[in-house]
């Protein structure tokens, strides 16, 4: 995508284009690459789920996977409400799972200082700065997940996109191909939790 549609498309969301949304992930050491396991297998024990609308491009590349506490399981049902209240399908679920998942392991985090990426905080590292909303609104699971969601709706032909460059094309990370090591979890993730 070039500059000009980036732009428009954060623009189009009300988010300021400078300084992007996150600079690269967190500094996490808890991630372990894993053998994709196909979605299909977990769809057939999720009656109700759209397996095609969860992984429609197949996953790129190697896969991270971690194991989630209460509280990353709770943001995991936060983004899927807000996904539903948005109007949006299971596959804009798994693009902003992925995205957290990448962002800060799915833990809702506030300043972190001298780690800190500007004043990137929450699910997403979303930065006051760069408009995204104030401390409170961006550390809100519901709100962020909206306001990343916002951001994806202005991007043309999201779903026939990658994942990473689907969540790229909102965050404007400068570590754009990284949102794909998680698409397996996050659909994992939505075809548990989607229904529950």
């Amino acid at each position: 995508m070039n500059m000009i549609m980036r732009k428009s498309v954060l623009g189009i969301a009300g988010l300021a284009v400078a300084g992007g949304l996150a600079a690269g992930p967190l500094n996490h050491t808890d991630t372990t690459p894993v053998e994709a396991t196909p979605v299909t297998a977990v769809q057939a024990e999720k009656p109700g789920v759209d397996g095609s609308k969860l992984v429609p491009h197949g996953v790129q590349g190697a896969q991270s996977r971690i194991g989630l506490s209460d509280e990353q399981v709770a943001n995991v049902k936060a983004i899927i409400a807000a996904t539903k209240k948005a109007g949006m399908d299971e596959r804009a679920a798994v693009v902003s799972i992925a995205t957290a998942l990448q962002e800060s392991k799915l833990e809702n985090l506030g300043h972190l200082g001298d780690r800190n990426d500007h004043d990137s905080q929450g699910l997403f590292q979303q930065r006051p700065s760069s408009g995204w909303g104030t401390v409170e609104q961006i550390t809100d699971p519901q709100y962020s997940t909206t306001a990343f969601l916002k951001g994806l709706k202005q991007v043309d032909r999201w779903q026939d996109m990658p994942l990473t460059e689907a969540a790229q094309t909102v965050q404007v990370s400068a570590y754009p191909d990284h949102y794909a090591q998680w698409e397996q979890q996050a659909a994992d993730l939505v075809a548990e939790h989607w229904n529950s």
